[in-house]
């Protein structure tokens, strides 16, 4: 039986004196794309920063190859943040390069995979410019290289698809499929339930801090007698909410 590489158990976290998560438990498995969902605030940024070491949990446990994730074990994740972080004024293979050499890799390693993944993803022309002067999408592709390099074990995506048009939004979503072939985790991070139906293995819906659907995306979809997982996701917060305060 394979091991999770997430495995997070009766996870709750409070900030600011606020319950953000509430007895949050789930599994990541090698190989699997984990769709983990919910609106603005429901909890999953903080459940990804306290699964990263950034925030400490007020309870339970989080666990990264069956480890809490220290500075040192960091390098098995790859991190595609919501919020974009590239060092605009700096050229665009140089910052692969940097990156790479951050995760472990050797120098020519990283400028050997940098130039073929913008070749990939059709930037090779772009590889001496500044980042400040790429669109916002090229950015978008630079991030993710950036985030897969050095073959994480577990790769983590927010809203990666975010700002992209119709055929980088195919191509990236190619590049996830492959690394799930390739045996790597992917937590998925949208609101774009098309991508969901199209990538996932398992999702999670949280809500106010608390898993109200967890499983298959058939078995979710067969528990809430729905075609889409995007009806499950409308019904969901349709309901009432509890008293679990969100953030």
């Amino acid at each position: 039986m394979k091991k999770p590489i997430v495995s997070i158990k009766d996870f709750s976290l409070t900030l600011g004196g606020k319950l953000i998560i509430k007895n949050l438990s789930f599994d990541v498995f090698p190989g699997e794309v984990f769709a983990f969902l919910g609106s603005n605030g429901s909890g999953k940024t903080s459940t990804v920063r306290t699964l990263l070491g950034i925030y400490e949990p007020s309870g339970g446990e989080l666990l990264v190859n069956g480890k809490s994730l220290t500075p040192d074990t960091a390098a098995i994740v790859g991190y595609l943040p919501e919020e974009r972080g590239l060092y605009t004024r700096a050229k665009v293979l140089d910052t692969m390069i940097y990156f790479g050499e951050l995760k472990g890799m050797e120098h020519e390693t990283a400028r050997q995979f940098s130039l073929a993944y913008l070749e990939r993803v059709e930037l090779a022309d772009k590889a001496n410019l500044k980042i400040k002067k790429l669109s916002g999408g090229q950015q978008q592709k630079i991030q993710l290289g950036v985030a897969i390099m050095g073959d994480p074990k577990l790769l983590v995506l927010d809203e990666p698809t975010k700002g992209l048009d119709p055929m980088n939004r195919k191509l990236l979503l190619d590049i996830v499929d492959e690394l799930k072939q390739q045996g790597t985790a992917v937590i998925y991070i949208t609101h774009l339930m098309e991508e969901v139906e199209r990538l996932a293995d398992q999702l999670l819906i949280l809500k106010d801090g608390e898993a109200r659907a967890y499983g298959s995306v058939a078995e979710v979809k067969k528990q809430f007698q729905s075609k889409s997982i995007e009806d499950v996701f409308v019904s969901i917060y349709n309901e009432k909410s509890s008293e679990v305060t969100h953030a």
